[in-house]
């Protein structure tokens, strides 16, 4: 679990300190989607990237305003098929799933949606270490979710997006923080399209 204060943090953000975080978060979500893409030719991460970036500007400059509900329509092109339930595309659906929320807040609904996607991040994580370790004990399982180095790399990830965010968010922070989530190129799985 998130330390105490973690998710009080989160919510006394303002509103765009938690479109970053979120963003930041989506961005580290995008090679999950993009090896999936990949590996079975459903969905665009061209386009995930596209609506992505919008966030990104949207966020960095003054005026920019973007067409949230159009986005959103793109988005839900972008979803995995509803009949493949295979693990690759629910990870492709916790990306999407972030983008739409962070369309949610920019349209200034949704209040709860940085504690949704930070829960999505990390239960991703969980279900992979899940997946991969296949401990059959529940309590050993819990245990073994919550010492995994992957689990500990997302619980220090968020952490350092957080920090990020608490700051005055010009155009500078932000961009440090689409870097922080970019991550080079490795998603909270510790996966990478190369």
């Amino acid at each position: 679990m998130a330390h105490p204060g973690f998710n009080q943090r989160l919510q006394a953000l303002s509103r765009p300190q938690q479109q970053a975080f979120m963003a930041a978060l989506t961005e580290r979500l995008l090679p999950n989607y993009a090896l999936y893409a990949d590996t079975t030719g459903h969905g665009d991460l061209a386009g995930m990237r596209a609506i992505l970036d919008l966030v990104w500007e949207q966020l960095s400059v003054k005026n920019a305003k973007i067409d949230c509900d159009l986005q959103a329509e793109k988005l839900a092109e972008l979803e995995p098929p509803a009949a493949d339930d295979s693990f690759g595309a629910r990870r492709a659906l916790d990306a999407v799933v972030a983008l739409s929320a962070i369309l949610d807040t920019l349209r200034g609904d949704s209040p709860g949606a940085v504690l949704e996607v930070s829960r999505v991040s990390k239960s991703a994580v969980r279900a992979f270490i899940e997946l991969t370790e296949g401990e059959e004990d529940g309590e050993k399982l819990a245990k073994m979710v919550k010492q995994h180095p992957l689990m500990e790399d997302e619980n220090d990830f968020q952490d350092a997006v957080l920090e990020g965010a608490e700051d005055e968010l010009g155009k500078k922070e932000l961009k440090a923080l689409k870097r922080l989530g970019r991550n080079d190129g490795v998603s909270n799985l510790g996966l990478t399209l190369d």
